[in-house]
């Protein structure tokens, strides 16, 4: 298999540091995540909420570092990757951010369906950036494919070469295939690039609904497992364990389904379910 494009790791080296296109895709997401969690709380009329999301960010990308470190670790059964800069899971990542914000926002004795509301459009956007990370070191690439828009990684993490398809993937390779040849993939990485940016613009559109706070989360939930239950049939994985399907689809398939309870639970304002905006009126987005 050939491929068109060869990809190789964005590197900086500044004396002993070495900053990777990983580091500054997940900086940049989380930055932009911020500037649209405090933007849309302000504009929505809750400034006390504006001001502490700053830390509740903070909280998020604990969290996110820790649950992806650890679902890393208890998928390969390894627990010495938690202190390695390798292994990090998306959907790890997910839940300990949303089990850290909430014990924060909790500590603060603020609204977690507030911040749950606008963080649904903020992951979406802060998604879409920070999958470019995975492209930037070859991550999370796809199965073997010649298309037109294949790619390879001979230097990704970890190469993709057909002993890396083989023995890491379980990716059944043509016999007489050499073992260090570099095998031409799935650019998955810029997929869910794509699907992200489709995510956040359906989320930016809907930002300004009349239903309660939160039933914004629950349409973030139900578009990202979506998102990663397709996406998955073309990633080069090999914890297939529920048939065909992946451990990442089964987590898909859960989350789309709570996404559609959150918003069945939070589809119009009552008694203990506020509006998104502070003075209970409805506003056209801006």
């Amino acid at each position: 298999m050939t491929a068109p494009f060869q990809v190789e790791p964005f590197n900086i080296g500044l004396g002993p540091v070495q900053i990777t296109g990983f580091g500054l895709a997940v900086l940049a997401a989380f930055a932009i995540s911020q500037v649209i969690v405090v933007r849309e709380l302000a504009r929505r009329g809750h400034a006390e909420s504006a001001a502490a999301a700053p830390d509740v960010v903070l909280a998020a990308l604990v969290g996110t570092i820790v649950g992806g470190k650890l679902y890393y670790a208890v998928l390969n059964r390894d627990f010495s990757t938690v202190f390695s800069r390798s292994g990090f899971v998306f959907w790890g990542g997910f839940m300990g951010s949303v089990l850290f914000c909430w014990l924060f926002i909790r500590f603060r004795k603020l609204v977690f369906a507030r911040y749950a509301d606008v963080a649904g459009v903020a992951i979406a956007g802060g998604y879409a950036v920070g999958r470019t990370g995975c492209w930037a070191v070859g991550d999370d690439y796809g199965r073997p494919w010649n298309g037109p828009l294949a790619v390879t990684f001979p230097n990704g993490a970890p190469p993709s070469t057909a002993a890396n398809m083989t023995d890491l993937f379980g990716i059944p390779l043509p016999a007489g295939t050499p073992p260090d040849a570099v095998i031409a993939v799935h650019p998955s990485q810029l997929y869910e690039t794509a699907m992200g940016l489709v995510m956040f613009a359906v989320l930016w559109r809907l930002r300004g609904h009349r239903h309660a706070e939160g039933w914004l989360f629950g349409a973030y939930c139900v578009l990202a497992g979506v998102e990663r239950f397709l996406v998955e049939f073309v990633r080069a994985k090999d914890d297939r364990v529920l048939g065909p399907l992946t451990s990442a689809q089964g987590i898909a398939l859960a989350v789309m389904v709570i996404g559609f309870a959150v918003m069945w639970w939070r589809r119009a304002p009552g008694p203990g379910r506020a509006g998104v905006y502070a003075d209970g009126g409805v506003e056209a987005p801006a």
